[in-house]
């Protein structure tokens, strides 16, 4: 009987140490996440993986540079509007588009010429908005309501974009320009969600 207590104890004792050998540490499995490039569920929860694109770790010419891009794709695709649309709601709101993001770029202009260090506004398209405008091009038939999504889509993320950096971002002149855009980008956004889609 003490016999079999004793087999039944030993064998108990090397099960555990066995699961507790197979249990990496914390240690460990950061190094084989890093190893596969892969972030720590505690590096993801604090929101600092290494190549993230939020604007709690944008400065402040990256963020120029978005701002000054949303820019340029709201009036360019409202250029279109101008000419493609065949709803007046759509050709009005084009009109508000054209002339609020035109004054929004004088703005960023304004505010990133008062930036230390230095930060320059010169709009370029990123690839998404750029195919976005083409496809607005080839839309025919079809253009108001493709319009009508990719604004409500682009007001979505200029928003965030605003927000995020007003919170916290690294320039004071930028931070008051984001505060001060956000609420027009926000009201934006309603109109765009009201036109037909």
């Amino acid at each position: 009987m003490r016999s079999s207590f004793l087999l039944l104890a030993a064998a108990s004792l090397a099960i555990t140490g066995a699961c507790k050998k197979s249990e990496p540490t914390a240690d460990a499995s950061d190094a084989a996440m890093a190893d596969t490039g892969m972030a720590s569920p505690d590096t993801m929860a604090s929101g600092s993986m290494a190549g993230g694109d939020s604007a709690m770790a944008m400065g402040a010419q990256a963020f120029a540079d978005k701002a000054s891009a949303s820019d340029m794709f709201e009036i360019e695709s409202s250029k279109l509007a101008a000419s493609m649309a065949s709803s007046s709601a759509v050709k009005d709101f084009a009109k508000m588009m054209i002339a609020g993001h035109t004054k929004s770029t004088a703005e960023l202009k304004a505010a990133a010429a008062k930036a230390s260090p230095a930060v320059s506004v010169a709009p370029h398209l990123d690839a998404m908005q750029q195919a976005d405008l083409d496809a607005l091009k080839g839309a025919g038939a079809g253009f108001d309501k493709m319009y009508a999504a990719k604004q409500v889509a682009a007001h979505k993320t200029a928003l965030a974009l605003l927000k995020g950096y007003a919170d916290s971002g690294d320039s004071a002149p930028l931070k008051a320009f984001a505060a001060k855009t956000a609420p027009v980008v926000e009201d934006h956004l309603d109109h765009a969600q009201k036109l037909p889609m």
